[in-house]
């Protein structure tokens, strides 16, 4: 890996999430040689994922460069790379670039798409977990507009512009409110050959409403917005299968689509070598200190990591901001270790849950505040844009926001890469 010997102690971090960001960050000036593994060399702001996807930002909008963000940080270094093992007893981590000790180890690999067990979704349904799945997504979504033009039967165009989103969480109700203002507002103008009020958007959640980590009020209202931008909503429904033409519930029901989006579940990016005794409900199980207990000096944060609390008996929840505040305060309590002090328990502060709708609607609570509408979407965007990495993201954020809402328009609308699905 051509990384230097030093005589300062040695933090491997496996990730560029938000996570691993803010324990770099926390690191800054402190007697530590850092090392980050990642496979991409960049940063990506996941929540605003779903832009891309639907055309409203293009990807170097929520993309950094990993070595750009520490550039003035001395002794860290950033090698691209995938890791294969973790070798515990000997502290090292082996990749497909070569092997790497470390004195403490911490593990920010996120999440992976959970599909259950069921191939043929994993198969044919479209995922958005990373920057190239959601061009992926883009492109495909795009295409089957291109070729809904070139069918003269109606049944194959209300397919080939019909959309199933799996998963009634945010990342569903956010991508779902997203495609029903292209479908009200952009796609009329792109494709005046077709009916686009043929266009369907069906949102599926398997639970007996939206939004279920946040308040019975925020879920009604998101209902309510969804349905006026003309989402049907399916509550209560479980997904059996799906073919690629057909979504089958276990109901029995079916509904008949070109596009299914999966939304409905994650699991930890798990490492080999780490005891199967750590893992539960698809992430490490922690200490209030972010140890994985079964291994000493090793740690995880972020979503991967499992941390119950008297709050959060089922584990803190997989927010960006449980993973800021777990890096930086993992920071902390390694600089606290290296002194020969006692570490400190992790506190999560919670800081709020938020979904956006569409234009002018979201949803926010903020401990037992509540509020939906402009001022709830102008709140959610405004938090979004202040934690985007890097001035330039900010301000082409900012521009974009501004000049879709000014002009009821995407200016993104690119097939750039053309995207084939298998073979159905």
């Amino acid at each position: 890996m051509n990384i230097p010997e030093s005589n300062r102690p040695r933090i491997v971090i496996v990730g560029g999430g938000f996570g691993g960001l803010h324990l770099a960050k926390s690191l800054r000036n402190e007697r530590f040689q850092v090392v980050m593994l990642d496979q991409n060399n960049y940063h990506t702001f996941q929540p605003l994922l779903y832009q891309v996807a639907t055309a409203g930002l293009e990807p170097d909008s929520i993309a950094y460069p990993i070595r750009k963000i520490f550039k003035n940080q001395e002794h860290f270094f950033f090698r691209m790379a995938e890791v294969l093992e973790v070798f515990p007893e000997k502290k090292y981590v082996h990749t497909n670039i070569g092997t790497i000790t470390y004195d403490y180890l911490v593990l920010a690999t996120g999440t992976t798409t959970n599909f259950f067990g069921m191939d043929d979704i994993a198969k044919h349904a479209m995922t958005m977990k990373s920057i190239s799945e959601a061009l992926d997504l883009r492109s495909f979504i795009l295409q089957h507009f291109e070729q809904a033009l070139l069918t003269s039967s109606k049944e194959e165009q209300e397919a080939l512009m019909s959309f199933a989103i799996v998963g009634g969480g945010p990342t569903g109700v956010e991508l779902a409110g997203a495609l029903a203002e292209l479908k009200k507002h952009i796609l009329p103008a792109d494709y005046p050959d077709l009916d686009i009020r043929r266009m369907n958007i069906h949102l599926i959640e398997m639970a007996d409403e939206l939004l279920p980590p946040m308040a019975d009020e925020s879920s009604e209202k998101a209902f309510t917005y969804l349905e006026e931008l003309g989402v049907t909503i399916w509550i209560k429904q479980a997904v059996k299968s799906y073919d690629g033409h057909k979504v089958s519930f276990q109901s029995g029901k079916e509904l008949k689509a070109k596009t299914m989006i999966w939304a409905a579940g994650v699991k930890g990016n798990y490492l080999k070598g780490i005891a199967a005794d750590a893992e539960e409900k698809g992430r490490y199980k922690v200490n209030r200190f972010s140890q994985i207990e079964e291994h000493e000096g090793i740690y995880a944060i972020g979503d991967i990591a499992l941390m119950r609390t008297d709050d959060f008996p089922d584990g803190l929840p997989m927010l960006a901001p449980v993973a800021n505040q777990q890096g930086t305060f993992l920071g902390k309590n390694i600089l606290r270790i290296e002194k020969k002090e006692e570490p400190k328990p992790f506190e999560y502060k919670d800081l709020g849950v938020m979904a956006t709708v569409g234009r002018n609607k979201a949803v926010v609570e903020i401990g037992k505040v509540k509020f939906q509408g402009l001022f709830a979407w102008f709140v959610w965007m405004f938090v979004h844009l202040v934690s985007l990495v890097g001035f330039r993201n900010k301000v082409v954020t900012f521009f974009n926001w501004s000049y879709n809402y000014l002009n009821f328009d995407r200016g993104v609308r690119l097939i750039i890469r053309k995207f084939e699905r298998h073979k159905l």
